[in-house]
């Protein structure tokens, strides 16, 4: 539309307004020359530049590639293969857990002694189906977890936790075989110090083992009460392995349940606002 006025203004305007649109025309073949041969080098070096900066996916993909959760099959076809007991907790090890003396004593209907509120509320449960002998093991490791969890005492640096001796640990975790104590002692520890990635890491392996444990969908008051967590802490746990979170009321009691479910849904990376 301009430049059909600008025709009209040269055939049909006056001296002054041809002489104008002849400046203009002038003016910005000027300019536009002048872009092209001074800014072509700086527009070709932003762009070979930009080819090789992250994209927001390749954000997310290194976060999720960081994020200090239990191993995971993320495309699984079936939640069931998302998190694998054995994969998890190491094949060798996860067969070296007894769990013959928990069906003997549910069998035989007498108590299991536990340190632990979310244990002691499944162990019969688990015990009694005898085709859940993987889940009882996951239970008894658990278990394990978190007594070496209670263990532990603030450490010697800023944010950081000491943990049992291994004697000590011995003795509390008893009858955990060697192969056990030491997978946990190396796996959530580096020379007796947890520091945050340590601490992190088990918490999200409590609540791949929970949410297990309870076939993928849980209530997460008992493992709150044994972790000693706020529920806004732990409901970030859940979210860091894929779990989806909602509340539910029941009279004057709300209570809060993680499900795990495909597809996964982990927490997004927040990109900073575009500036206008």
């Amino acid at each position: 539309m301009r430049d059909k006025k600008n025709e009209l203004g040269v055939v049909f305007g006056t001296k002054k307004a041809k002489q104008a649109i002849k400046s203009i025309a002038e003016n910005a073949f000027t300019i536009s020359e002048e872009i092209g041969a001074e800014d072509h080098a700086v527009m070709s070096s932003i762009n070979k530049a930009s080819k090789s900066m992250a994209t927001a996916d390749d954000l997310q993909a290194a976060v999720d590639q960081a994020r200090p959760v239990p191993k995971g099959n993320y495309d699984a076809d079936e939640i069931y293969d998302v998190y694998v007991p054995a994969e998890i907790i190491g094949k060798d090890v996860l067969k070296a857990i007894p769990v013959l003396e928990w069906q003997e004593k549910v069998n035989a209907m007498e108590a299991i002694a536990v340190p632990s509120r979310f244990v002691a509320n499944r162990v019969n449960r688990v015990a009694v189906n005898e085709n859940a002998v993987e889940r009882l093991k996951v239970l008894r490791y658990l278990c394990w977890l978190l007594i070496f969890w209670g263990a532990t005492g603030p450490g010697k640096a800023r944010g950081t936790l000491s943990i049992g001796k291994k004697e000590k640990l011995r003795e509390l975790m008893a009858p955990a075989p060697e192969v056990v104590i030491e997978n946990i002692r190396r796996k959530f520890s580096d020379g007796g110090v947890m520091r945050k990635q340590h601490i992190d890491l088990l918490m999200t392996h409590c609540c791949v083992f929970a949410i297990i444990i309870d076939n993928f969908e849980v209530n997460t008051f008992d493992l709150r009460e044994d972790l000693n967590l706020e529920q806004k802490q732990l409901n970030q746990y859940f979210m860091e392995i894929g779990a989806r979170l909602k509340k539910t009321k029941t009279g004057d009691n709300i209570e809060h349940i993680a499900k795990l479910a495909l597809p996964l849904q982990f927490p997004r990376i927040r990109m900073p606002a575009k500036r206008r």
